[in-house]
């Protein structure tokens, strides 16, 4: 059985420089804190929640500012969060976030965008991938990754695409002037790392999405980044695109931690644009996978996602998180030559860049992974239940 822990090596490689924004679960409820240069903060008196001190004109500011100074056992922390490692009541991490909205971008890098237009073409089979695959290739090949969407170029690609028969509504979305940006799961509905995660039983053709989320506020400022896995059932978004929410909104299916790296003047947007983000995955079988990608190859700029997010005509008062988009989705095969990769319970995956750490869930049935049931009402109530927020 692959070893699941979670400890030091899952935080930052620069850990003590940083500024942070974390969720624990207590015995008492989620706490809100902040660090800054490796020291805790308990931002729950003053704001409450996450949302609320995200809204903050200043949030690094008012970490050393508004925060009240707590003593954490953050290796204790860490090792607690593995699903069934800590004891009753033992603080652990939760999604970093609370009452944000949860959106995600698909189809923003070249290598993902050919695999969705695999999958359409498969109509969910995965049996039939990789001759698919080959076919693909061959027509659009990776010249692609040169193109910017909505361009006169890119127009030009679809113009001679639709002649052969071969344009696709993921290409659309790709190279078209419009982003797929679509609701990932509802606010609260996230789970940090240790938490399982959840693959519905009747997929046979599943995998995780390693990506960089953009944490966001409502006047649609930038303010920070955390990893997340965008859980996917590849033969039900095979089937139909229509079948997208099925396909991504299940128990446990939006992964998100460990913390929010919140922008300062060491770390900014561009950190993001350079830094390449990793995926391991270690079966009980004795599967193993390594990929790598940059997240900076993607087609479009965190900033013109973000753009066509939020804005006057769409609003999000409580903040926003945006998964970015996958750079890649695994295809080593599992079993049988030309069947792919698809997940199995047990799976440990962990996603992983130097400079916002490791984000590292096991994979279960969504059935067999703990049932969400604290919501926006029940963060209220017991935020009420404590007298908070004070200020």
């Amino acid at each position: 059985m692959p070893e699941f822990q979670i400890d030091a090596t899952h935080l930052p490689a620069d850990w003590p420089q940083g500024h942070y924004a974390a969720r624990i679960e207590g015995e008492d409820g989620p706490r809100v804190i902040g660090f800054r240069n490796g020291a805790a903060f308990d931002m729950t008196p003053v704001f409450g929640t996450a949302s609320a001190w995200f809204e903050s004109e200043d949030p690094v500011a008012a970490i050393a500012k508004r925060g009240v100074p707590v003593a954490l056992d953050v290796p204790a922390l860490l090792a607690a969060s593995a699903h069934g490692a800590g004891r009753p009541g033992q603080a652990h991490l939760l999604s970093p976030i609370d009452l944000q909205a949860v959106k995600a971008s698909g189809v923003t890098y070249v290598r993902s965008m050919l695999e969705r237009v695999i999958e359409e073409r498969c109509r969910g089979d995965a049996s039939r991938a990789e001759a698919i695959r080959a076919e693909v290739r061959a027509i659009i090949g990776d010249d692609l990754a040169n193109i910017r969407p909505g361009s006169a170029e890119a127009e030009r690609v679809k113009a001679v695409l639709q002649e052969k028969g071969w344009w696709s509504q993921y290409l659309e979305v790709g190279i078209g002037p419009d982003a797929e940006i679509f609701t990932k799961c509802p606010a609260m509905a996230t789970v940090g790392t240790g938490a399982k995660v959840g693959v519905h039983p009747t997929s046979h053709w599943s995998n995780p999405e390693p990506e960089a989320v953009m944490v966001v506020n409502s006047r649609g400022a930038i303010i920070g980044a955390t990893l997340g896995n965008d859980v996917n059932l590849r033969d039900v978004e095979g089937r139909s695109a229509l079948l997208l929410g099925r396909a991504k909104d299940n128990n446990a299916s939006a992964a998100l931690g460990p913390l929010i790296r919140l922008f300062d003047e060491d770390f900014t947007l561009e950190d993001i644009r350079r830094a390449a983000i990793s995926l391991t995955i270690r079966g009980e079988d004795g599967f193993a996978l390594e990929e790598q990608g940059a997240i900076g190859s993607i087609s479009r700029d965190p900033t013109e996602l973000v753009g066509q997010l939020i804005g006057p005509h769409h609003q999000y008062p409580d903040g926003v998180v945006l998964y970015l988009g996958t750079p890649f989705s695994p295809t080593k095969d599992r079993g049988a030559p030309g069947m792919g990769f698809s997940h199995k319970p047990g799976d440990v995956v962990t996603i992983r860049t130097p400079r916002l750490g490791a984000l590292s869930n096991q994979v279960d049935r969504t059935d067999a992974c703990p049932p969400w049931r604290f919501g926006a009402g029940a963060l209220m109530a017991s935020l009420a239940r404590r007298g908070l927020p004070r200020a």
